[in-house]
């Protein structure tokens, strides 16, 4: 739990020095009552992006899938019109045949 802050500190170039006067002039300006609530609300905000951005990930992650079940599909299309039989066979495979047959062409 303690390494997300800390990578954030190497990202910001900041130590604990300036982490503990940011905390003293947040702890000033908005005071004692307000601070936890403020956290909180960080809290929720950081958590929510992270929600989006896993979201957002799952969906390319899943159009990546789909595009590459597609391109198999076509492959082993193109391989039956040339009389390549694809049972059991990878795209690798395939491609491979198909590859032997155009340079023969």
């Amino acid at each position: 739990m303690i390494e997300v802050p800390i990578k954030l500190m190497q990202f910001f170039n900041v130590g604990w020095g300036e982490i503990l006067l940011l905390i003293l002039i947040a702890l000033l300006l908005f005071g004692p009552r307000k601070l936890p609530e403020l956290a909180r609300s960080a809290g929720e905000a950081v958590r929510e992006f992270r929600k989006a951005s896993s979201s957002l990930m799952e969906e390319s992650k899943e159009e990546k899938r789909n595009k590459d079940e597609e391109e198999s599909k076509r492959l082993r299309e193109l391989a039956m019109k040339l009389g390549i039989d694809v049972e059991g066979k990878s795209d690798e495979e395939i491609m491979k045949e198909i590859e032997k047959i155009a340079k023969k062409s």
